[in-house]
């Protein structure tokens, strides 16, 4: 038979139990339900307002873009000074780099021979002449007798001849003697124009000759300069469908002024004109040889400097945008474009040129479009805008 203590003891330990495990679960409940009422009624983030950005919209406009071409510089006249007479080089008056004016003395050799040949030629006139007279005189002589037939007429015929033989003799001695003056003067070398002396190839006591191979100086006349840069095929044919003009020469005429960067890249502070487009290309470079003059008063310029040609080429009806309206992506250029609805496209671009603070558009974006002007750097792709009207920056022009 059972005990029944047990039993009863088993009965009471399971009802403790349950009653301990539902007080439990009411404190559960009641904890969630203060939580609840604890939590805000709405969890969900408000959504941010659109930022509001400049936008700008795209027109059409008269643009010019520059274009590069390398290019030498030689002066109005580039001269080798060399030697007309052979000789000893007794003097020299001017210093490598000098400035010098036009007739100045550059150079003297020993005159000495030349003055010896001049005194020999003016003896040879004088000696000459007195034969001129001399046969002169034979003619007067033998004319009277020959008219009485005293002598014959073959001695007179013979006097008349060595006549003529005398005055040849006395041209040739003039000429000679006009030589010899000249030969005189070329001892003194002088500045055939104004300009720059260059490197001097021979020293004092060296002797010269007309056929040395190096001059004895170069003299560069550079108050003006000479800028030569070369176009392309290409290039040349797009130069002559650009400007207006019958011809090559009504379309130099009426080209604008050119500029020019130095070689340590600044500009220089005057502006050229073109007036010479050369005859030919050149058949090794497929190249056309243009000339611009540039004034130089100040001498800035020396024959043998570089630098680079700065053509304007107009272009009618041109889109224009910003660089500041522009983002540059793997060698890519874009820009946002502003849809009706206020949402940002990221538009690719192709340039073709610039202008200043502006790119010369070709697709892309066409006139009327939007675009941001600034503050596009954080945009994604379909975000959505509060467009600000701005100052239009291509109606500036």
């Amino acid at each position: 038979m059972l005990n029944p203590t047990p039993h009863k003891t088993n009965s009471t330990f399971h009802h403790k139990n349950r009653h301990n495990s539902m007080k439990s679960l009411i404190y559960i409940v009641a904890g969630l339900i203060f939580l609840e009422g604890c939590s805000p009624a709405h969890s969900t983030n408000p959504t941010p307002a659109a930022p509001s950005l400049p936008v700008i919209e795209i027109k059409q406009s008269t643009a010019f873009t520059t274009v590069e071409y390398p290019a030498t510089i030689e002066g109005t006249a580039d001269l080798e000074i060399r030697p007309q007479v052979s000789g000893y080089l007794d003097r020299i008056f001017v210093d490598e780099g000098s400035y010098v004016s036009k007739g100045q003395p550059l150079f003297k050799i020993d005159e000495n021979p030349f003055r010896e040949a001049l005194n020999q030629a003016q003896a040879n006139l004088s000696g000459a002449e007195a034969a001129l007279v001399q046969a002169e005189l034979e003619v007067e002589k033998y004319t009277p007798l020959v008219a009485n037939k005293v002598v014959s007429e073959f001695q007179l015929k013979t006097a008349v001849a060595a006549k003529q033989m005398a005055a040849a003799n006395l041209e040739q001695a003039k000429a000679l003697l006009g030589t010899a003056k000249i030969n005189l003067g070329y001892t003194l070398v002088q500045a055939s124009v104004s300009g720059y002396v260059g490197r001097l190839s021979k020293k004092q006591g060296t002797l010269v000759s007309p056929t040395d191979p190096l001059p004895l100086t170069t003299l560069s006349d550079v108050h003006e300069v000479h800028v030569y840069f070369a176009l392309g095929e290409t290039a040349f044919i797009n130069f002559k469908n650009q400007f207006e003009g019958e011809t090559l020469d009504e379309k130099i005429k009426n080209l604008p002024a050119v500029s020019m960067l130095l070689a340590d890249h600044n500009p220089y502070p005057e502006t050229g004109k073109v007036d010479m487009v050369d005859g030919q290309f050149n058949r090794n470079t497929g190249t056309i040889t243009f000339r611009a003059t540039f004034p130089n008063s100040k001498g800035l310029l020396r024959s043998g400097n570089t630098g680079r040609v700065q053509l304007n080429l107009p272009h009618e009806d041109a889109i224009l945008v910003p660089h500041e309206a522009t983002v540059e992506i793997q060698d890519k250029v874009f820009v946002f474009t502003v849809g009706k609805d206020n949402q940002v496209t990221k538009q690719p671009i192709s340039i073709i040129g610039r202008s200043g603070q502006e790119y010369l558009v070709s697709q892309g974006v066409k006139p009327g479009d939007r675009i941001v002007y600034k503050g596009f750097e954080t945009l994604q792709e379909g975000s959505v805008i509060d467009p600000q009207p701005t100052e239009n920056y291509l109606t500036k022009k």
